[in-house]
């Protein structure tokens, strides 16, 4: 359902994105292509879905979003929000705030507003500054004109709407439509399949597609996929969407661990994660912006490779176990230390997928933390990642893990460093010393456009203090995602006052 009409449209190859569908199928060219590659947000796109019952929308990249996946939702495109004759909230407050500057990215911004304006109204909850941050993380204003763009986020909501109040509401709901929700509701018993785009809803299905189509490639969000169609101009004949089957989906607590499926998106992840996890919500909330977070999976962060990737420093840090599907049905487990064989080299046969991560409960009970170090709070990769974890019993550290991403060709532990510390009191500053100097020893990171090496290992021994000295309750005081404390931190290095 694109805007207000129902489409049917069996033409399209399976990798036609939604933001070539809109500009030259069919003429709505206020979305904007800026970089093809998910990182401006000038191709914003909102999107419903039902879930249980409930219709739900949020905000995606169009340019790296096939338009096939979103089979059964409801696109809405900039042009839709002023369908009545009067601007919607977030266009009013936009102008009102002269929040639009050369314009180009104008409608990714009103678009990422209007998500933050439906999703807020529907739940009541009031619109603060970090609530309008978030929803434009992936948002660039080239013209550097955030504040009155951040103003316009805050003024598109005067009061909270109540529900039976005499108030009329600025727009109607989109998730309360009942017109848009029947008809969504009409198209779920519609079959998703087209001949070159398959999107299986369970195992069975999926196991019948890949025999199928040997040669299909795999795709879930598809935002690191689809780089090589956009950037690369690599044609896939056909895709298999693996992000509707449902037993890629669990993300629930068992007896002993936690089960992550592979098609889990951060922001499922981030919001499971937010009141028992908050760690682990605050690393999410850093990775990629609001747009990627509601695509990305975190199957596709770890099968992917990438040294620089978040995700699987945190899973080497928990110990996590991989469970991987064959083609044939069959599974095996893998630990996430032996997972990565190289760069851009893992133990994933041909005909193998992740399906799965179980992450013991008792590490997760245990002290951890995340740090990321990047130029830009969101939206940007990693100069330097680190997860830490130590086991303690009665004040002395009887497990340690410190797993590092952007440091070397894959995810890896400072074992030395670890070893140095295991079996020491918590307290013990020389123990800590000697670690720092074991992982100096043991550490040879690169140099590239991100850091030097010798900011990136300055910075790595003064993460692991920094993680020390939480671990021994000093408040460590963050300021723009960087941390840094009076005279505790090592000094006279490159990292000293961004640890």
């Amino acid at each position: 359902m694109l805007n207000d009409e129902l489409i049917e449209d069996n033409t399209l190859p399976s990798d036609f994105t939604a933001l070539r569908y809109l500009r030259e199928k069919r003429g709505l060219t206020g979305t904007k292509e800026g970089c093809a590659s998910g990182d401006c947000g000038a191709c914003t796109l909102l999107v419903g879905a039902l879930e249980d019952g409930e219709l739900t929308y949020s905000t995606l990249n169009s340019c790296i979003t096939p338009m096939q996946s979103l089979t059964g939702k409801h696109v809405v495109s900039v042009e839709y929000l002023s369908k009545t004759g009067e601007l919607h909230p977030a266009q009013q407050a936009m102008v009102e705030s002269h929040g639009s500057q050369c314009g180009f990215c104008t409608p990714g911004f009103v678009l990422s507003l209007a998500g933050l304006y439906e999703n807020k109204q529907s739940s009541e909850q009031p619109i603060d500054r970090a609530a309008v941050c978030d929803a434009i993380s992936g948002n660039l204003c080239r013209c550097t004109g955030y504040r009155p763009i951040i103003d316009a986020g805050l003024s598109m909501v005067k009061e909270p709407m109540v529900e039976g109040s005499n108030e009329t509401p600025y727009v109607e709901l989109m998730s309360k439509n009942a017109s848009i929700k029947t008809q969504l509701e009409s198209l779920q018993t519609e079959p998703h399949d087209s001949s070159n785009y398959l999107q299986p809803t369970d195992l069975d299905q999926l196991a019948h597609a890949l025999k199928s189509n040997p040669e299909a490639v795999l795709i879930a969000g598809g935002t690191d996929l689809m780089l090589e169609n956009t950037q690369r101009y690599r044609d896939f004949d056909t895709l298999i969407d693996v992000s509707r089957v449902a037993e890629l989906k669990h993300l629930h607590i068992g007896e002993t661990s936690l089960t992550i499926g592979a098609s889990v998106t951060y922001s499922e992840l981030e919001d499971f994660s937010k009141t028992l996890y908050p760690h682990i919500n605050a690393l999410l909330s850093r990775i990629a912006s609001r747009q990627i977070r509601n695509r990305g999976t975190i199957g596709g962060n770890v099968a992917n490779a990438s040294p620089i990737a978040d995700l699987p420093p945190l899973l080497l840090a928990f110990d996590a176990d991989i469970q991987l599907l064959k083609n044939d049905g069959s599974t095996r487990v893998v630990n996430i230390a032996d997972f990565y064989q190289g760069y851009k080299q893992t133990q994933l046969a041909k005909d193998e997928m992740i399906a799965s991560f179980d992450v013991s409960l008792d590490k997760l009970a245990q002290f951890h933390r995340f740090y990321k170090v990047s130029k830009r709070m969101e939206d940007d990769i990693s100069s330097v990642m680190l997860a830490v974890r130590f086991e303690v019993d009665n004040g002395t550290l009887t497990d340690v893990r410190l797993a590092f991403g952007g440091m070397a060709a894959t995810p890896i532990r400072g074992l030395k460093a670890e070893t140095v510390l295991t079996g020491k009191v918590i307290n013990d500053e020389q123990a800590l010393n000697q670690a720092i100097e074991a992982l100096r020893s043991e550490l040879t990171p690169l140099s590239d456009m991100r850091a030097s090496a010798k900011y990136r290992l300055d910075m790595a021994c003064n993460l692991i203090r920094k993680a020390w000295l939480e671990l021994n309750g000093t408040n460590v005081v963050t300021f723009s995602g960087h941390a840094v404390t009076d005279s505790i931190l090592s000094t006279g290095s490159e990292a000293s006052t961004h640890a």
